[in-house]
């Protein structure tokens, strides 16, 4: 739920203290546990969950990419209620083979490996990227033609930062209505892996985080 490769400018956000980002993921982790538990019956009651709690994250958490004014001001995210019409569970289809190499300041260069395409009903296609460094990890952004989304993509599916609904069966479960900001939508300090073509749908997606106020 954080940004996918997030880098922090020296005493604006706590990327320099590694038990509160280790903390920060847990909880993530914790929280799409339990929405996949709750969505087996009811995905709405899931998505309200994953909603409070991100809530709470950014409002509390030391780890949040709001700074203390944001945090003190900040009532709650902008977040449609669920709309079932775009949940997908989809067919993991062979993709071109393409390589990303995402600059990422004092992180260096993050690699990303294309492995796969899937179809999100008829709204249209989206790279499935695996990361090719040290214990691996698969990421989805999305980017849709709404003005009311943040311009450079949200996320749908980041395993390193345990943003993962799962599989079902052999389909790849993705839900729009859980795609969020990643942090340098909240601040340009943080630097984040953003949707390219491969990754861009056409029409504009109503549910989901909407662009940070």
């Amino acid at each position: 739920m954080n940004a996918g490769f997030p880098v922090i400018a020296p005493g604006r956000h706590p990327a320099d203290e590694p038990f509160a980002v280790a903390d920060w993921r847990r909880r993530v982790a914790e929280i799409y546990a339990d929405v996949r538990r709750l969505s087996a019956d009811d995905p709405a009651a899931a998505h309200a969950t994953w909603v409070q709690r991100r809530d709470e994250l950014l409002a509390e958490h030391p780890a949040s990419p709001l700074d203390a004014a944001k945090k003190a001001s900040f009532e709650g995210l902008d977040i449609p209620h669920y709309d079932a019409t775009f949940r997908f569970e989809c067919e993991i289809r062979p993709a071109p083979a393409q390589r990303l190499d995402v600059s990422t300041g004092t992180d260096g260069v993050v690699p990303f490996e294309r492995i796969a395409d899937v179809e999100v009903g008829d709204l249209g296609t989206l790279a499935v990227w695996r990361l090719r460094g040290y214990a691996g990890g698969l990421f989805v952004p999305v980017k849709d033609a709404s003005p009311d989304t943040y311009g450079g993509g949200r996320y749908l599916l980041d395993t390193i930062k345990g943003a993962d609904l799962g599989m079902a069966g052999t389909r790849l479960v993705l839900d729009l209505n859980f795609a969020y900001n990643p942090s340098c939508a909240y601040d340009p300090a943080w630097t984040c892996p953003l949707a390219t073509r491969a990754n861009t749908l056409a029409v504009e997606v109503p549910v989901g985080e909407r662009v940070f106020a």
